[in-house]
């Protein structure tokens, strides 16, 4: 009974940490520095981006959990290490840290979507500026940024298929954008499209997966560099598709 209720503090705190968007050897290393504070120092995992497999000893049967949702909340990822660094510690017992880990999953999003969109329409213009864009078109891509992202998390409610919203989130900022253009309310076209686009860039997916690769694990690096690939495939694609029909 012992060795199960291990087993399901190091599985929760390892599903949290890869739908949080941590890397996979530090979803790896953290389930099994659990496990050596709880007393079992021969644990085994393996963790992918979309599973993680894990087993207190060679011996004993295999746990497996699907990771159907991932996100980027980072967030949950430091909460998690907290409570990592805290059983190290011997702060929290066993029961503490299933009590805590359990208080994280049912939380939702760290700040809320409103929010996320107005950080999204700030990013977005900042951007174009960065990007040496005209301060002109800080507001468009302003507009435009939130709106694009606005419709990504419509989109992905609405067909549950990230890709698809990412294609048709970027085909309206390319429409908003030239519409801008067209009624005189922008100057350079290219600046606010690429700063409007950048709440989109899969930036973390691309670094963990560098990450990964570095650190040996080649089965999750080549599956995060396809997802980006295919993010940003998806984003360009969607935009391609206005310059095509304007």
């Amino acid at each position: 009974m012992h060795n199960k209720e291990i087993t399901k503090v190091c599985l929760l705190a390892g599903k949290l940490m890869l739908q949080g968007g941590a890397e996979t050897y530090r979803v790896e290393d953290t389930m099994m520095r659990i496990a050596v504070a709880f007393g079992i120092d021969n644990s085994q995992s393996h963790v992918t981006p979309t599973g993680i497999m894990f087993s207190i000893s060679e011996t004993e049967p295999t746990n497996f959990v699907r990771i159907v949702e991932r996100s980027t909340d980072l967030n949950k990822v430091t909460l998690v290490n907290s409570i990592s660094r805290n059983i190290s510690n011997g702060a929290l017992s066993l029961e503490e840290a299933g009590a805590a880990l359990k208080v994280i999953e049912k939380q939702t999003h760290a700040y809320p979507i409103y929010l996320q969109i107005v950080a999204a329409a700030l990013a977005s213009g900042c951007f174009t500026i960065m990007f040496n864009g005209q301060w002109i078109d800080f507001i468009p891509a302003l507009i435009v940024g939130g709106t694009g992202f606005s419709a990504m998390i419509y989109f992905h409610r609405v067909v549950e298929i990230r890709f698809f919203a990412e294609f048709l989130a970027s085909l309206l900022i390319g429409f908003f954008s030239y519409f801008f253009i067209y009624m005189e309310f922008g100057i350079e076209l290219d600046k606010i499209i690429i700063g409007s686009v950048m709440p989109m860039v899969p930036g973390l997916l691309i670094t963990n997966a560098v990450r990964d690769l570095m650190a040996g694990h080649l089965v999750s690096g080549l599956s995060k560099s396809a997802e980006a690939f295919l993010t940003a495939f998806a984003i360009g694609a969607g935009v391609a598709v206005v310059f095509l029909i304007v």
